[in-house]
């Protein structure tokens, strides 16, 4: 049986309301569907010093951009293989 995966956002999210909102994290995990146990280990790893976070938070935007860059350029590259697949090579 797999266990379902969550976006670093919604753990993210997650931790928040407990912190910053002061929810009990026994309604939160039983409100959004996780157990008490991942919603600890969720803050434990998300709970950081006060400038941690705004540094984490910058490093996963730039994680986010590179992966994009990268997926356009894999792209590319792969147009330009099909291309040069399709158009054969012209002798002068």
């Amino acid at each position: 049986m797999s266990s379902k995966r969550y976006t670093e956002e919604f753990k993210v999210e997650a931790v928040k309301q407990v912190t910053e909102r002061g929810h009990p994290v026994v309604e939160v995990a039983s409100r959004i569907g996780v157990s008490q146990h991942s919603l600890y280990a969720w803050l434990k790893q998300y709970s950081l010093p006060a400038e941690a976070p705004q540094e984490q938070q910058s490093q996963s935007a730039e994680i986010r951009h590179l992966k994009a860059e990268l997926k356009r350029v894999t792209e590319e590259r792969d147009i330009l293989k099909q291309a040069a697949a399709y158009f054969p090579k012209e002798s002068w």
